[in-house]
């Protein structure tokens, strides 16, 4: 009993040394997984970042979209018209036994 009992300064000493050690060892662990896990949550931070850019850089082109869309109803709108007046000269031409002479003939 006389070891442990706080009597003898030097075992006092070294108990307090050991103790100490452990509560070093223990706090550097810690730390260590602080570390760690701080390092994992900027990576996927840095991650969240890159793709959030990429959906930005994504989502400023949606105007673009719109105004592609206008260009496509312009352009399948004169392609109508087009087929129609194809239709049209194609009909002429199977009916027309004067055809295509009659193109050039200007019309009263």
């Amino acid at each position: 009993m006389h070891l442990i009992d706080g009597t003898n300064p030097i075992t006092s000493w070294w108990i307090a040394i050991a103790l100490l050690l452990v509560v070093t060892l223990v706090v550097a662990f810690l730390l260590r997984l602080i570390i760690k896990t701080a390092m994992d949550i900027d990576d996927v931070a840095a991650e969240i970042w890159v793709r959030g850019q990429r959906v930005a850089n994504n989502t400023i082109h949606i105007a673009s979209l719109h105004a592609t869309k206008d260009a496509v109803g312009g352009i399948l709108g004169r392609a109508g018209r087009i087929a129609a007046h194809a239709t049209s000269i194609r009909e002429h031409a199977e009916t027309c036994p004067g055809c295509p002479a009659c193109i050039w003939q200007a019309k009263p």
